[in-house]
């Protein structure tokens, strides 16, 4: 019998230690929350752009040449019309001459072709006067006319000669007149890609000399906006966006254009949305990046929840520990549908589905729901730092 008892109580006495220092203890949560409150809602789309100016014009040359002068640098004011650079015009005036020389010899072929042509036809009439009185035979008065004939078409080549001097003449002055580089609007020199004495190629493509602004007093972000947000964003809606350069100031735009045609990166598919904005103060300069965020959606006065309490889900062992109907795993049906877990005393005490509105990422907007201003909703629940099992090992 001592045997016997002495086992038990050796049994007993394992199963305490081990409940004692092995069994994990309950773990006790802290439930953070946040307060159901009444305000306004401002739903945004994000996006990043590049600031530009409204209207930016490449200016380039349309005849190859040297760079001979350049009249302006980086941020020069510029007036259309006015002269940027100039190319070396020794090669196009050379041209004009030997054009101007090619419609002196033109107009002397007509002269010499107009001369063969009166003598052709004084002798087609001579030979037309001796065939009547039967003194030559019938194939040399075809000869005499034939002849007329080549030489009225010899005198139409030259005249044709002429107008073709004539339009290398144009086409070399036009040509010349090129070499003077002119501003085509008011604006400013936003960069400069030449130098004195490089040579510039005209043969396929207008090389690009200089980029002008017409205004940098207003300007646009070209904003890339994912295709899952794309249908909210409309013309005429406000906008706010930071740029590095200013890291604690916000400025403002409005929506001015929402181009429908895509752009797909890495599968990913993007929508251009041009942003027009003031730069008055001259502060904002083209190439900066823009963090941007579209005004989609405006709720004055609503009742609001916080997003992290739609978010919150209790841990599974919290969970098996409340009453079976409140432990009832259910998930919202629809995206506008979300549950909450109401706080009383620091314990989970119901959860309640609500319709959901507008949102702007920290706060949404309840359409339906058993809330109201003042209630606790569950944001998280965290656990203890260490447990019994930690404090041993």
């Amino acid at each position: 019998m001592k045997k016997i008892f002495f086992l038990g109580l050796a049994v007993a006495l394992a199963y305490g230690a081990w409940s004692v220092f092995f069994k994990d203890a309950p773990i006790l949560y802290s439930i953070r929350t946040e307060r159901v409150d009444s305000g306004d809602i401002t739903s945004v789309v994000t996006a990043g752009g590049k600031l530009d100016s409204v209207s930016v014009v490449d200016v380039g040359t349309q005849v190859s040449g040297t760079i001979q002068e350049i009249f302006v640098d980086y941020n020069s004011p510029v007036k259309a019309g006015q002269t940027v650079a100039r190319l070396d015009t020794s090669v196009l005036r050379s041209q004009l001459i030997e054009a101007r020389a090619n419609l002196a010899a033109a107009e002397a072929g007509v002269g010499s072709a107009s001369a063969s042509l009166v003598d052709s036809e004084r002798k087609h009439a001579r030979s037309k006067e001796l065939f009547t009185r039967k003194l030559i035979a019938k194939s040399e008065l075809e000869d005499a006319e034939t002849l007329a004939l080549l030489r009225r078409a010899q005198v139409q080549e030259a005249k044709a000669r002429v107008v073709q001097a004539k339009a290398a003449i144009e086409r070399a002055e036009t040509n010349l007149g090129y070499t003077d580089i002119t501003s085509p609007i008011d604006g400013v020199v936003v960069s400069r890609q030449v130098d004195v004495g490089q040579t510039v190629a005209a043969s396929f493509q207008t090389p690009t000399l200089f980029r002008i602004a017409q205004d940098l007093t207003r300007m646009r972000i070209n904003a890339d906006v994912d295709e899952s947000d794309i249908g909210r964003v409309a013309e005429e809606q406000d906008v706010d966006f930071g740029v590095d350069a200013f890291p604690e100031e916000s400025f403002k735009g409005r929506v001015a254009q929402v181009r429908i045609a895509p752009s797909t990166t890495d599968g990913v598919v993007t929508y251009t949305v041009v942003i027009h904005v003031d730069n008055s103060d001259l502060r904002l300069k083209p190439g900066m990046t823009a963090n941007v965020s579209i005004k989609t959606n405006r709720r004055v006065g609503v009742l609001r929840v916080p997003v992290a309490a739609l978010r919150f889900s209790p841990p599974k062992d919290l969970l098996e520990s409340l009453s079976s109907d409140l432990a009832t795993a259910e998930t919202a049906a629809s995206l506008s549908l979300g549950y909450v877990w109401s706080v009383s005393e620091g314990a989970l005490s119901k959860k309640i589905l609500l319709r959901i509105g507008a949102t702007d990422g920290s706060r949404a907007e309840v359409m339906s729901g058993d809330v109201k201003v003042g209630d606790e909703l569950a944001t998280a629940a965290v656990a203890p730092p260490v447990s019994r099992r930690n404090l041993l090992f």
